[in-house]
């Protein structure tokens, strides 16, 4: 009898259990089939279900994705027939595209009737495009728009005096009644190969223009060019005329000018300029240059790091910024300000003489090293006359290793047992014959003693301190140059 019982609550147990098992399949397979059918062909007509949350997500974008293609406004290159293998001239292409763009309706205006084009961008698909004339945009007071992605190399029809890609307005139209041709437009991811025959970039009286990760080589006269306009912005971009890592060979024959401010208002920054006669050429007012590594022709072959040329108002900034064997010079300069930079293998700052004026100048906190063999690290070129107006120049705070260097401000002891104490400083002030400020400290020995002492001289760049009797004495001595 018991026997059979427990054989009795095995069976009710297992019969208990299936029953179990099968109530969750009843619960999965209703959960399952609960949800409605989505009918795809009514999502594209529009129509969204009660349940459109259920939705595969990839099913509700595809038709999202469809009408941003139709709507959105990049122009290939590809598509008007570019060729992205370099072989066949693509410069027609290229310019249809870029035409197409710049007609396309935009949205509202930018800057005294200059079209707001909305980010279109001209793409070039990473490809490598062979072109014969200059890529000019053919109506110009056009604004917000890129050309992006890929390379161009002028072919050998090219013209010699053109730029690959040029933003000035074409012969055939009129942009005289523009104050400015072009806004917001901006290149990027651009490799330019000029093929030594004429330019990489030219900006004609533009504004706010973007050269953002370019790299522009084997042009024989300017890499990137800025005319009149204001606000270029030059970034992220290397500019060499011949592909070099620093020794090359051929350094002494390399000719051209890296990158050419003639505008007011542009900043360069993080830019390598490792090629050129002149690295940098600045004949406009108020540029930035900032975190720039210059290793062009050596100023011992006959080159220029960067080149100030604005005699009498530059309101130039230098900071922060490498000039790696070439030097910079500047044209009777007005307010300059070099800060924060390092000067390698000798090279140094030349302030030339025009009209003989240098004016609220300040050269502070910079590197010099050199070889040893006895360069100044400032030093004037008076070669068209002397400079005569010399105000609020300082020059101080500078380290050098191998090199003498020249400040605005200098330091002396002299220590005897004398009446007559003299501090020659013509070895470390950068201006022959100028102290406009002497200052001094008489710390006699017999701390007894109340010696009498007077400032005598300060001619010829040196500083005679006298006392009215022979005393043992140290006398600290300072003299500056800069003040007003």
């Amino acid at each position: 009898m018991q026997g059979r019982e427990m054989i009795r609550r095995m069976e009710n147990s297992i019969f208990l259990q299936l029953m179990i098992v099968i109530g969750f399949v009843s619960f999965i397979t209703t959960q399952v089939y609960a949800h409605p059918k989505v009918d795809v062909n009514i999502i594209s007509s529009g129509h969204v279900p009660n349940r459109r949350h259920h939705v595969p997500k990839h099913k509700a974008s595809l038709p999202l994705a469809t009408a941003n293609a139709s709507t959105t406004h990049v122009y290939h290159v590809t598509s008007y027939g570019a060729d992205p293998t370099g072989k066949i001239d693509s410069t027609n292409a290229i310019i249809a595209a870029i035409s197409d763009a710049l007609n396309r309706p935009g949205s509202g205006f930018l800057m005294n009737g200059i079209v707001n084009l909305g980010g279109t961008r001209i793409d070039l698909d990473g490809g490598n495009y062979l072109i014969s004339r200059p890529i000019q945009f053919p109506i110009p007071g056009r604004g917000n728009l890129f050309i992006q992605g890929g390379s161009l190399m002028a072919s050998n029809e090219f013209p010699n005096d053109s730029y690959l890609i040029d933003l000035s307005p074409a012969a055939s139209t009129n942009g005289s009644d523009l104050e400015y041709y072009f806004e917001f437009v901006t290149l990027r991811d651009l490799l330019l190969n000029c093929n030594y025959r004429g330019g990489g970039i030219q900006v004609v009286k533009s504004l706010r223009i973007n050269i953002d990760n370019c790299y522009i080589t084997h042009f024989s006269t300017v890499g990137v060019s800025v005319k009149g306009g204001h606000e270029t912005s030059i970034r992220h971009s290397t500019v060499g005329q011949h592909i070099t890592a620093g020794g090359d060979p051929a350094e002494r024959n390399v000719t051209g000018i890296g990158i050419e401010l003639a505008g007011n208002d542009n900043s360069i920054t993080d830019v390598v300029v490792f090629s050129a006669a002149k690295g940098i050429m600045l004949s406009g007012q108020a540029n930035t240059i900032t975190a720039v590594h210059c290793y062009n022709k050596a100023t011992g072959f006959g080159g220029t790091g960067i080149y100030i040329k604005l005699p009498g108002l530059a309101q130039t900034r230098i900071v922060n910024s490498y000039l790696d064997y070439t030097g910079i010079v500047a044209e009777d300069p007005v307010q300059l300000t070099i800060s924060n930079s390092f000067f390698l293998g000798d090279a140094y700052i030349v302030f030339k003489s025009i009209k003989g004026v240098v004016s609220g100048v300040n050269i502070v906190d910079n590197m010099f090293t050199g070889s040893d063999k006895g360069i100044d690290t400032v030093q004037l070129d008076q070669t068209n006359g002397a400079f005569k107006q010399i105000d609020q120049v300082v020059i101080d705070g500078n380290n050098v290793n191998g090199m003498n260097l020249r400040s605005t401000i200098a330091r002396r002891i002299v220590q005897g047992n004398s009446s007559l104490w003299e501090a020659d400083f013509n070895s470390a002030l950068v201006f022959p014959d100028l102290i406009k400020r002497a200052y001094y400290t008489f710390i006699a020995e017999d701390t007894a003693s109340f010696p009498v002492h007077a400032l005598r001289n300060i001619s010829s760049n040196k500083v005679v301190i006298q006392s009215q009797t022979t005393v043992s004495a140290s006398v600290h001595i300072t003299a500056d140059q800069g003040g007003p």
